[in-house]
């Protein structure tokens, strides 16, 4: 019996949310999208920055330091209008 595949996050938020909601993703961090947040009427997509983080670190072969420094700088960093995704910062566990 096959497993079930992790299902698309950025076509999941579409469907939750209709195809009349625009959103703008951080391309490359899918992995990483743990939902999404309203500020204004305006639908933002919520990343995981463990998540992000994780991801430089493994897939890109990037230090724990080298990780945090590229996404300080080129992600939490950028901002590119109204629909900038929210970067989520967990405490504990």
């Amino acid at each position: 019996m096959a497993a079930n595949p992790r299902p698309n996050p950025r076509q999941a938020l579409q469907d939750l949310l209709g195809d009349e909601t625009q959103l703008l993703f951080a391309g490359g961090y899918d992995d990483a999208i743990v939902g999404f947040a309203e500020r204004e009427s305006v639908m933002l997509v919520v990343y995981d920055v463990r998540k992000i983080l994780r991801l430089l670190r493994v897939r890109d072969g990037m230090s724990r330091d080298e990780a945090q420094e590229f996404f300080d700088f080129n992600i939490a960093g950028s901002w590119v209008g109204e629909q900038t995704p929210v970067w989520l910062c967990r405490t504990g566990g």
